[in-house]
């Protein structure tokens, strides 16, 4: 079935795994119009978007004319914002509560101080909520406390003794109302998001909530579906927390027998990931197995690509190799740098450089100085993951040993 042999596509399924997040996938397909149109236009290749044909999941499809080859690509995202919003859905106590517990997770786990030897970036911004909230709570409380003195004086005069109840009152009325200015101004400070996303993970010390257990399930039919059609290959594309997630269904995709001996060539790409923040987890028995089983699969490609310069992924950590779990036969993945310092001309990089969230997106962008990482001729273009990155040797200085005090793979 399909060219897969020999590395050439002309018709590819894609499946894209987002992070930690409650925004509808319609980002994504606009992401991917505004970002493929700016990278043909540097590249001198042609991409056009249309709608997708009725699918139990979220998509569109691509046309794409790449070194005079017509490659048909159906992209679809994986969607699982209903889960993350439900779980973003706190009150504003309940969070300060997820703060603690979190903290209290990766501190007494000692899941921080191993995270702290890989990369410093990721680990800074696992604190930023951290000290975010903490500031916000400081000065909710000195509104409230100058807000009481001020009206217990301005009263005592007249009403006495209530002049302290009503100023108490108000003080904490005043102080409430700051904190909840500052959870609906979130857009702008990413605290409650981040503290969100960091707990999800801590709540159960690393193991798969039973919601996104069932997910991912659907996520594997899915991709179980696309294999059996006539297509040259099946990409699963895993950003963020959706490469970990990408690993799980992977793993569990080729244990039950789901991908065919002779079908399409199977790839996995992830990008910008952060699995030790999970895999360093006590109770993330599961996620180590599946990291450890993929990591041998002759049924597929695992490419990772990360970069120093995203501050938010562990860049150029092999996540197999740091989670203590890589086998004897270990053959995967390909870790290699998106190098955003050499790739976006000096210019673009100075725009970027401080712009945390909008790097960690990059892998989805058009690049102005493009190295041998396009993530539109990976999704569009002619040639397998494998064809395309075949001879690329990994990056030297990627962290590649065991580094995680957890390395159990069963329950």
């Amino acid at each position: 079935m399909g060219n897969h042999t020999i590395g050439q596509v002309t018709r590819r399924r894609v499946f894209y795994i987002p992070g930690y997040d409650p925004i509808h996938p319609r980002r994504y397909r606009e992401l991917y119009r505004k970002e493929g149109a700016a990278q043909s236009a540097i590249s001198g290749y042609d991409i056009a978007l249309k709608p997708n044909a009725k699918s139990d999941n979220y998509g569109w499809q691509v046309k794409g004319l790449i070194d005079g080859i017509e490659v048909d690509a159906k992209v679809e995202v994986l969607v699982w914002s209903d889960i993350v919003r439900e779980s973003m859905n706190t009150s504003i106590p309940a969070t300060y509560l997820q703060l603690l517990r979190t903290a209290w997770v990766y501190i007494a786990s000692g899941a921080l101080w191993r995270l702290m030897k890989l990369r410093k970036g990721p680990v800074i911004a696992a604190l930023y909520p951290v000290g975010m909230l903490l500031v916000q709570l400081v000065l909710a409380a000195v509104l409230g406390c100058l807000m009481a003195f001020g009206m217990s004086a301005l009263l005592d005069p007249f009403i006495g003794v209530l002049a302290y109840i009503l100023a108490l009152l108000i003080g904490g009325a005043c102080s409430y109302g700051l904190l909840r200015w500052f959870k609906k101004k979130d857009g702008r400070f990413f605290a409650y998001y981040l503290m969100h996303d960091y707990s999800y993970s801590a709540s159960s010390k690393g193991a798969i909530p039973p919601k996104l257990e069932t997910r991912i399930a659907t996520f594997s039919d899915s991709i179980a579906a696309a294999l059996a059609e006539d297509v040259d290959e099946v990409l699963i594309v895993g950003h963020s927390s959706g490469a970990h997630l990408g690993v799980s269904i992977l793993a569990d995709l080729i244990r039950t027998g789901g991908v065919p001996g002779n079908g399409p060539a199977l790839s996995f790409l992830s990008l910008g990931q952060v699995v030790p923040m999970v895999s360093f987890l006590p109770d993330a028995h599961r996620l180590r197995a599946d990291l450890q089983y993929l990591s041998a699969r002759n049924e597929v490609t695992w490419v990772d690509v990360t970069a120093p310069g995203d501050g938010c992924a562990f860049a150029l950590c092999d996540p197999v190799s740091v989670s203590g779990v890589a086998p004897p036969d270990k053959k995967w993945p390909l870790v290699f740098s998106a190098a955003f310092s050499q790739t976006l001309s000096p210019q673009r990089w100075k725009d970027l450089r401080w712009r945390f969230f909008r790097l960690h997106f990059q892998y989805l962008c058009a690049f102005d100085q493009p190295g041998d990482y396009d993530y539109f001729q990976i999704t569009a273009g002619p040639m397998t993951l494998a064809a395309r990155y075949g001879a690329r040797a990994p990056s030297k200085s990627r962290i590649d040993h065991a580094v995680s005090k957890y390395t159990s793979v069963a329950a």
